[in-house]
């Protein structure tokens, strides 16, 4: 007996967002349904996963977080370059840690150096991120965008407080924007009209909704990006049509469960284990909500997502 499957005919569609420059230059979003409904839409661009590199040495990640970058968390050249090397990552995120007001206090011309050098040393697309200090990434990521003219980074996060300065530059160098806004739609779409109205692109622009990794708050992070798509695909906002950027690792890693060793907790058993699956799982849920590229950490977890994402477009 056949059974026909109802269909839904969605009316939107996310718009197409090229990142980086070159032959390793990445494409997200273009899909017209929604997450892996290969049986309703097109998704022509899968989701992508940018590795995390830190442009200081990490003092309070896990031993399993650690262990695969052994050797490089000292020098961030070396460091991104091993994780394209080794890892095969398509794309790097550059986590500006040192900048952080309430921490090393980096100033932004150095750091922006550093930025520029990892900008130098690979080919794959390279996502600069601040500490979400409006003063301090304003400084820093204007710099940034002015000494990597023409390479396309995505510059972020770009709030409602520094929208116009950094919305500004990134324009001028022709840089991409991540639109950043805290949990809430209406906040995510205004943010979006703001930078239209700045001049900033459809085709520079990616939104960042604020997550949160497994337990800690996964769900809220979930209603929104659904929230989002549903706005997108079925009533036609063209201001919620972007791709989604989600940047997990942080969140994730900085949990007690990522953390907790076995003497520890007993219970809880292998924490290498516990943290790889904690990273996978949580981008996994994100990704069924609807983020188009993901930030993570350990090389297993990511392995983990590909196969997932594999798997799901080679049945569609």
């Amino acid at each position: 007996m056949v059974v026909d499957i109802p269909k839904t005919l969605y009316n939107g569609k996310i718009k197409t967002l090229t990142l980086g420059k070159g032959a390793k230059a990445v494409t997200v979003g273009g899909e017209n349904s929604y997450p892996f409904y290969l049986f309703e839409g097109e998704m022509p661009n899968p989701p992508r996963i940018a590795m995390e590199v830190w442009d200081c040495p990490p003092e309070d990640w896990a031993a399993a977080a650690l262990e695969p970058f052994v050797g490089v968390t000292s020098d961030p050249v070396a460091w991104a370059k091993k994780c394209v090397s080794d890892y095969g990552a398509e794309m790097i995120c550059l986590q500006m840690i040192s900048t952080d007001p309430n921490g090393l206090n980096r100033g932004e011309e150095e750091a922006a150096q550093v930025a520029k050098s990892v900008a130098d040393a690979i080919d794959v697309p390279l996502i600069v991120w601040g500490t979400a200090n409006h003063e301090k990434d304003t400084a820093l990521l204007r710099r940034v965008a002015e000494l990597c003219q023409g390479k396309n980074l995505l510059l972020g996060p770009v709030e409602d407080g520094d929208h116009k300065k950094i919305g500004a530059a990134a324009l001028g160098y022709q840089h991409t924007v991540i639109a950043s806004s805290p949990i809430d739609i209406n906040l995510a779409k205004q943010l979006n009209i703001l930078l239209g109205n700045l001049g900033v692109p459809d085709s520079q622009l990616i939104m960042d909704t604020t997550v949160s990794g497994l337990g800690y708050g996964l769900e809220y992070a979930y209603s929104v990006i659904e929230r989002v798509r549903m706005a997108a695909l079925s009533q036609q906002d063209e201001k919620l049509q972007f791709p989604i950027i989600c940047n997990i690792s942080k969140e994730t890693w900085k949990s007690r469960e990522a953390k907790v060793t076995a003497e520890d907790d007993p219970k809880m058993g292998d924490p290498k284990k516990r943290g790889i699956l904690l990273e996978a799982i949580s981008a996994t849920c994100l990704l069924l909500a609807g983020g188009d590229v993901m930030i993570m950490r350990h090389p297993e977890a990511i392995k983990l997502v590909r196969q997932l994402i594999g798997d799901l477009t080679k049945i569609g």
